[in-house]
């Protein structure tokens, strides 16, 4: 067991394997450390490492200036695998980041196509819905099909379930437009539901929603403290203000983590199969279709116009189908065209230092002769 191995075993209740540990090798080399990233703020973060003398885990404030990049995906952010130098000044320094295994990643907010990642390694994307107030399907779509493009498993979590008469009955619709995903009801006030959350979360848990979800609530249920501040919704239309304004890594005490991430205003999805994922029992219906390249508009023998008719498939269900879906072309449209920019602008910064580099042949009238 190589010391670097040694020291990250603290690190392994939070999701520190034996593939971390080989793809660190090249790391412990140079006399780098394991951490794992849990807050990231402008230029620096807060990472999770075991102290070389107690072995016990501790928070360490670091620079990520030398992993910084131009693309937002590619950033550091909280539920990375790093390489720290700790003997680097004025502050411990990360030098380097290990692959993701999983990423959610949602698009920018506004009219850019640019990439945001809410948070990067988790087994479990948990997505909370307040049943204070009407669940909104859509936006609960939405979020589903951000969690199955992340690679990771999603989880729906009914909150609230203390302040309403019929939420199994909701959480019945939920489990209508949630194909290959589990539903839960929970109250983390009185504790319903909770123990049967916790068995659904191995691992490293990131939890998105609103504002107003009961996030932080969850958070601290899970961690059994008060890891998160809590903020009242307003009675009006059961909104909450932001509570978490930056994503934070909570570890659990029966071993994981559980990011919680600030409330999404705008669920913006940045291309992928998630929407394919999200809305599998349309594709299942599409595989009846007769023609292989059905466009599900006026086709004869099409299955999903038939779904539509008979009321099998919800009119609102294919719509927001075909929506996600125009999102994704316009994302993969203006991912192709930012591509092809920074081709071109490559090409002619080549061209143009060609150019400069090379000199015109004169003609000497001496050497016609």
């Amino acid at each position: 067991m190589t010391s670097s191995t040694s020291a990250a075993l603290p690190l392994s209740a939070h999701g520190w394997n034996e593939d971390r540990a080989a793809e660190f090798a090249f790391y412990a080399e140079a006399g780098l450390t394991p951490a794992l990233i849990s807050r990231v703020d402008r230029g620096q973060c807060d990472v999770l490492l075991a102290d070389p003398e107690s072995g016990e885990l501790r928070t360490v404030r670091a620079d990520t200036r030398p992993v910084g990049d131009p693309d937002p995906v590619k950033c550091p952010c909280t539920g990375d695998w790093a390489a720290v130098d700790l003997a680097a000044q004025p502050l411990p320094t990360v030098s380097a980041l290990l692959g993701r295994s999983t990423a959610i990643v949602r698009k920018t907010a506004g009219g850019r196509s640019d990439g945001q990642v809410l948070a990067a390694n988790v087994d479990t994307v948990m997505i909370a819905v307040s049943l204070a107030a009407d669940p909104d399907l859509g936006r609960i779509e939405r979020f589903l099909a951000l969690a199955w493009e992340s690679g990771a498993v999603p989880l729906v979590v009914l909150t609230k379930a203390d302040l309403v008469d019929d939420a199994d009955f909701i959480r019945e619709d939920v489990e209508k437009i949630a194909p290959g995903a589990a539903v839960l009801t929970v109250s983390a006030e009185t504790g319903e539901g909770m123990d049967e959350l916790r068995a659904h979360l191995p691992g490293a848990t990131a939890l998105v929603g609103q504002s107003g979800a009961g996030k932080s609530t969850l958070t601290n249920a899970l961690a059994g403290r008060h890891a998160m501040a809590v903020q009242e919704t307003r009675s009006v239309d059961e909104k909450g203000r932001h509570t978490t304004t930056t994503r934070e890594l909570i570890p659990l005490p029966d071993g994981g983590v559980v990011i919680d991430t600030p409330g999404l205003r705008e669920v913006g999805l940045y291309g992928g199969e998630g929407v394919d994922l999200a809305f599998a029992d349309i594709a299942a219906i599409a595989e009846r279709c007769r023609f292989d390249d059905c466009s599900h508009r006026s086709e004869p023998g099409c299955a999903v116009a038939a779904a539509l008719e008979d009321g099998t498939l919800p009119q609102r269900r294919m719509d927001s189908y075909l929506k996600l879906q125009r999102e994704n072309e316009w994302i993969a449209s203006r991912s192709d065209a930012r591509v092809a920019a920074e081709r071109a602008r490559k090409w002619k910064a080549v061209t143009k230092s060609m150019r400069g580099s090379s000199s015109p042949t004169r003609h000497d009238p001496r050497r016609t002769r």
